[in-house]
Order: C-alpha cells, then sequence, then structure tokens
C-alpha cells in the first residue's frame, strides 16, 4: 500500500509540476515575436508529453488501485468522492483536450496565414489547461481533507 501513496503522490507532483513550469512558459512568452513562438509551442509539449503524461498516468492508476481497497473498507467520504472525480476529470481534460490541442499546435506555423489557428489552438490549449488546473487543485484539497 505504501508503494501505490508513493506511486500517486510522485504522479501528482510530476503532473501538477510540469503544469505549472508550462503555465509559466507561456505567461513569460506572450511578448515574444512570432517565430519564437514556435519554440515556446514546442517547449510546452515536452513539458506535457515527458512530465505532465506519465504524472497523470501514474496518478490514475495508482488513484484506482488505492480506491479499490478504501471502497471495500467503509463507504467513502465526500471528500475522498471529491479528490477522485475531480482528479479524473482533470487528467482526461489534459489527456483528450490539452495533448491534441498541443499536438495541432506544433504543426501549424505561428505566422502567415495559419496566424489566426496558431492563436485559436493557442487559446484552447491554455482555457483547458487553466480549467485542468482548477480540477487538480480540487482534487488536492480533497486528498488533503478526506481523512478529517
Amino acid at each position: 500500500m505504501t508503494l501505490w501513496y508513493f506511486a500517486h503522490i510522485l504522479g501528482y507532483v510530476l503532473w501538477v509540476g510540469g503544469g505549472l513550469a508550462a503555465m509559466l512558459i507561456g505567461i513569460r512568452s506572450r511578448g515574444e515575436d512570432r517565430p519564437a513562438q514556435a519554440v515556446v509551442v514546442r517547449m510546452i509539449g515536452g513539458i506535457h508529453r515527458t512530465l505532465m503524461l506519465p504524472g497523470i498516468v501514474l496518478n490514475l492508476a495508482s488513484g484506482v488501485a488505492l480506491s479499490i481497497p478504501a471502497a471495500r473498507a467503509a463507504a467513502p467520504t465526500a471528500w475522498l468522492m471529491l479528490m477522485q472525480g475531480t482528479g479524473i476529470v482533470a487528467g482526461l481534460l489534459v489527456m483528450f483536450v490539452s495533448l491534441p490541442a498541443l499536438a495541432r499546435l506544433e504543426r501549424v506555423p505561428p505566422s502567415g496565414d495559419t496566424a489566426p489557428r496558431f492563436d485559436a489552438l493557442r487559446r484552447r490549449q491554455a482555457v483547458s489547461g487553466m480549467i485542468a488546473g482548477i480540477f487538480g487543485a480540487l482534487a488536492l484539497i480533497g486528498g488533503v481533507l478526506h481523512k478529517y
């Protein structure tokens, strides 16, 4: 059981740490010229693929492994259900909205005729990341408070 807790916390650290790094890069790069935007998007995509995606998979898999014995032992608390529900929604948002938007964004040049498409995809990725971050924070709050 201790290994699953370690995996759960490690996955969350990778996921949220990567998300915060990507958010900071995105915010700090707003003033960069258009050709530099392509480099920024590749950096953010790399963070998503190498840190966040493995963290999400590890976090969700260990969460399922930890939830099965907890469900057998007693009725789950509202805080535990908040952690599970918001964590799953946040993970699905990143995997099925943010990552595909980033993959498309990496293939679209930031200047020229494709500039409006690039901007729209960047906004979609940023908004989905913010929403997933809010759900991730709610999952953290639920996880901290479910023992009390």
